[in-house]
C-alpha cells in the first residue's frame, strides 16, 4: 500500500505526571486530547509500522492520558497503548501480517492511522480472530492468564475485585476451567448472575450494606491467599485484613480515587502478609519465551473457540473519539474499541 506522508491521530495535550489522581474516568476528551494530522511515525531499527485497524481504550489509556500511570506523558505524542493492525514495514517475517501490538517508543500511539511498535513485541494473529478481539489480545488477556497463574500457585481459591471488567470476565473462565473457587466483587447486582454463569463462586455487592460480614465469612471459609485488586481503596484494605496467613495483596489497577490506610501492619510481622504489584511489562521481562509463547497461543485458542469474547460498550471512530469518549466510558457491559480503520 502507498504511505502517506501524514495520519489523523489522537495527540496528548499535556506533559509529564498529574497533581493529584482522580480514576479513570473523563468528563471532556478535549481537557486531554485533541485530534490533529500529524507525520506517519517511522519505525526504528527492531520495529514495526502498523496500519492500525482497531485499537483499544483500558482503563490503563485514560490513567495515562491524565497523568496517573508509571510513565510519563509527552505532549503531542498519539495516546493509545494496544491495537491490532497491518505491518506496513520492519522485519521480513512480519511484513504484510496481521498483528495484535502495543505501541512502542518513538512517540507513537495506538489511537492514530499508524503506529509503531517493537517488532519483538507484535503477536501475529490467527485468521480466525476478529480485529475487535485482536485489538484486545495482550493487556487484558496476558494479564488475566499471569495473574491468575500466580493465584493457583498459592491456592484453590483467590479474590478479584472489580470482577464485571473485562478483565475481570477473562478471569471467571480461567478460574472455571482450572478449577478454582474465585471471590469477586462488584459494585451493582446486575452482572452477578453472568459472573457466576461464568464461573466466579461467590459475586458480592460491595454497596450491599452486609457486604463485609459476608465477605468475612466466605474468606473465612475458603481460605484464599491471594486478591488481585484493581481498586485498592480501603475497602480493599479491610478484605485484605480478613485474609489468611501468608495472605498477598496484589494491586494492578487504581478504580479507586482514595488512598488506603494501613490500619493493622501488625499482619506483615506476624501473619507474614505483603502488598505487592503487577505490571505486564515485568512479566514480558521475566518469563521465559517459550512460555510467553505458550501462554499467547492458550489466549487465541479461547478467543477463536469462544471461551473468551471482547465485550464491547462502544465503538467510535477516531473523529467520534472527542465529542463521545466520556459517555462511553461510564457505559456499563463492555469496552470501548477505536475503528481506525486502515487495513484489511
Amino acid at each position: 500500500m502507498s504511505l502517506p506522508e501524514t495520519m489523523q491521530a489522537l495527540i496528548l495535550t499535556q506533559d509529564g505526571f498529574a497533581a493529584t489522581a482522580s480514576g479513570p474516568m473523563i468528563d471532556r476528551t478535549e481537557d486531554w486530547l485533541e485530534l490533529k494530522e500529524v507525520e506517519v511515525p517511522k519505525p526504528g531499527e527492531g520495529q514495526a509500522l502498523i496500519a492500525v485497524r482497531r485499537a483499544s481504550v483500558n482503563p490503563s489509556d485514560i490513567h495515562f492520558i491524565k497523568g496517573e500511570y508509571g510513565q510519563k506523558r509527552e505532549q503531542g505524542r498519539p495516546a493509545g497503548m494496544e491495537g491490532c493492525g497491518d505491518v506496513i514495514e520492519g522485519p521480513d517475517h512480519l511484513k504484510g501480517k496481521r498483528v495484535a501490538f502495543v505501541a512502542g517508543p518513538g512517540g507513537s500511539g495506538a489511537w492514530a492511522q499508524y503506529a509503531v511498535a517493537d517488532a519483538n513485541a507484535c503477536i501475529p494473529l490467527r485468521d480466525d480472530l476478529n480485529d475487535t478481539d485482536g485489538a484486545a489480545q495482550i493487556v487484558n488477556p496476558l494479564t488475566a492468564m499471569a495473574m491468575v497463574g500466580i493465584a493457583e500457585a498459592e491456592g484453590d481459591a483467590f479474590i478479584a475485585t472489580a470482577l464485571s471488567s473485562q478483565l475481570g470476565k477473562l478471569m471467571c473462565g480461567l478460574a472455571k476451567d482450572k478449577g478454582l473457587q474465585l471471590i469477586g466483587t462488584v459494585r451493582r447486582d446486575g452482572p452477578i448472575d453472568e459472573l457466576r454463569a461464568l464461573g466466579a463462586t461467590q459475586v458480592l455487592n460491595t454497596e450491599d450494606g452486609g457486604f463485609e460480614p459476608r465477605a468475612r465469612e466466605i474468606i473465612r471459609d475458603l481460605k484464599p491467599k491471594v486478591m488481585l485488586d484493581a481498586v485498592t481503596d480501603q475497602l480493599s484494605e479491610r478484605m485484605f485484613l480478613s485474609m489468611p496467613f501468608g495472605g498477598r495483596w496484589i494491586t494492578y489497577g487504581k478504580l479507586g480515587a482514595g488512598a488506603p490506610e494501613l490500619t493493622n501492619t501488625g499482619q506483615f510481622i506476624f501473619q507474614q502478609k505483603r502488598i505487592e504489584g503487577f505490571w505486564l511489562n515485568m512479566w514480558f521481562r521475566d518469563t521465559p519465551p517459550d512460555v510467553q509463547a505458550k501462554t499467547v497461543a492458550e489466549v487465541q485458542a479461547r478467543f477463536a473457540d469462544g471461551r473468551w469474547s471482547t465485550d464491547v460498550s462502544a465503538e467510535l471512530s477516531l473523529g467520534e473519539m472527542m465529542d463521545r469518549l466520556p459517555d462511553a466510558l461510564r457505559a456499563k457491559g463492555g469496552k470501548v474499541v477505536v475503528n481506525v480503520g486502515q487495513g484489511g
